[in-house]
């Protein structure tokens, strides 16, 4: 296989020098998702790049250069919530056979190459539950019984779906009950000091469970959203007591186990607060040392230069949006364009500034946005109708689909810049030398764009309300 920097290099050159053989020709295909047609990831056009192109400052412009290459990307994905897998297995099995494509199949789906999932129930789940017996620091009685009923058979099929290539990582909402100085695995609550030995080893447990139920656990994130004190499970730490049980308890604990691979990533919630909790985490070399990245949410504000000085600040750390959905939840506005929008902007934002990967929340639920057991309902990119099997795809599945299925793991990040600040982007060189651009326009005009790579171009139209994947590939 080609090195594909060393192929965008020569590319450059060849552009460069207006070289107009068949050999050097460059295809453009257009992939269309817009409002204002039946347009859903369809391919609209086929064209070749023109060389030899001179700029015009009346045009609109988006340049992309793979001469300048940033973060290899990790996976987008979703989470397999205990709520997407009860509803899962409520449809008839031609329903859930279209839906594990859809997601899943690289070649007749959106190719998901992440996964997240709870370590014991979090909100969507349909009750509170923990794997162990109250009272049991030694994990004597530790079983995910609970989850072989429904959540790890649709983890097996995702994984086999995605043709086993899914990266799967954890997070836990709230300590068992017993362990906590509220007794409570909902409203907050914090470990004891006396169980924070037995909760680092109930990773583990957790970890060694479900790689013998068939589903391997990638990552972990210490703890969802530990900041907040939530009327669902949920554990309240500072970051002081965040940086101390990984550097006391939970690092040690993978590395003693034969689990210093597994890919731990700090903070977990909003990206407001993420560049001062991560510095006092990532700041103490006995902490970060266990730490691979950082994982936020999209809640509250945006705060994109969060992420960006997260990575200039600590070049070496991961960075990965793990939980994003859409609400308050309402039948009635399920085909709302302004959902899917959110997501385009915000991944090419979060991209642009330097993440890895990018994992949404919840695959499925129902109709009702649930089931979630305290009524925290919101939207997901594909619902179900358990009465009749009938399957409601939200435009956000397909705004997610423009980058997961045309941007693959292990392809980098390169520069991607618009002459038209309506005309958001951001690209990315794949491993097999295709080169994947992202345009997404959401204002209520048409603009059309000279595609630009050295000096070759090509006319493309951005219909209002639509974001485009366009790839580009060398004869």
């Amino acid at each position: 296989m080609r090195n594909p920097l060393r192929w965008s290099l020569s590319l450059a050159l060849m552009l460069g020098v207006g070289l107009r053989a068949r050999s050097a020709e460059m295809r453009v295909s257009v992939y269309e998702t817009a409002e204002r047609s039946t347009h859903r990831l369809t391919k609209v056009e086929e064209t070749v790049m023109a060389p030899g192109r001179h700029l015009d400052e009346i045009r609109n412009y988006v340049f992309v250069d793979p001469d300048k290459a940033f973060q290899t990307i990790l996976g987008i994905g979703g989470a397999l919530t205990d709520a997407s897998a009860e509803t899962y297995y409520k449809l008839p099995e031609s329903k859930r056979r279209e839906l594990i494509r859809a997601y899943f199949d690289p070649k007749d789906g959106i190719g998901y190459t992440l996964g997240r999932t709870h370590i014991n129930s979090c909100d969507f789940s349909s009750e509170s539950y923990c794997y162990v017996k109250d009272g049991d620091a030694a994990l004597a009685t530790f079983s995910v019984e609970h989850d072989l009923r429904y959540r790890i058979p649709l983890i097996r099929e995702a994984i086999a779906a995605a043709g086993g290539r899914l990266r799967l990582f954890a997070s836990p909402w709230s300590p068992p009950a017993w362990m906590k100085g509220n007794g409570d695995m909902l409203h907050g609550g914090t470990v004891k000091q006396e169980y924070r030995e037995s909760w680092a080893r109930y990773y583990v447990a957790f970890i060694r469970a479900y790689a013998g139920a068939g589903v391997p656990i990638w990552g972990l994130t210490v703890q969802n959203e530990p900041m907040a004190i939530q009327t669902f499970e949920s554990q309240h730490l500072t970051a002081e007591e965040e940086r101390d049980f990984i550097k006391g308890f939970l690092g040690p604990t993978l590395a003693k186990n034969g689990l210093a691979d597994t890919k731990l990533m700090v903070w977990d919630h909003n990206r407001t607060f993420m560049y001062p909790r991560v510095k006092v985490i990532l700041s103490d070399p006995e902490a970060a040392k266990y730490v691979w990245g950082v994982a936020y949410h999209w809640y509250t504000d945006p705060a994109f230069d969060h992420v960006r000085q997260v990575k200039e600040a600590y070049p070496q750390a991961h960075l990965m949006l793990t939980e994003a959905c859409t609400y308050p939840f309402d039948w009635g506005k399920v085909h709302d364009w302004n959902w899917g929008e959110r997501y385009g902007a915000e991944m090419i934002e979060d991209f642009n500034n330097g993440a890895d990967g990018w994992t949404d929340w919840n695959v499925l639920l129902n109709k009702d946005g649930g089931p979630n057991h305290v009524g925290n309902v919101c939207f997901a990119p594909v619902h179900a109708d358990t009465q009749t099997g009938e399957l409601t795809y939200m435009n956000s599945f397909y705004y997610i689909g423009h980058f997961s299925k045309f941007v693959r793991p292990g392809a980098r990040r390169i520069i991607s810049s618009s002459t038209l600040d309506a005309l958001a982007t951001t690209a990315f060189l794949n491993t097999d030398g295709s080169i994947a651009v992202i345009v997404m326009n959401a204002t209520d005009s048409e603009e059309r764009f000279d595609l630009r790579l050295a000096s070759a171009g090509v006319d493309i139209a951005s219909p209002a309300h639509s974001i485009l994947t366009c790839i580009v590939r060398a004869d």
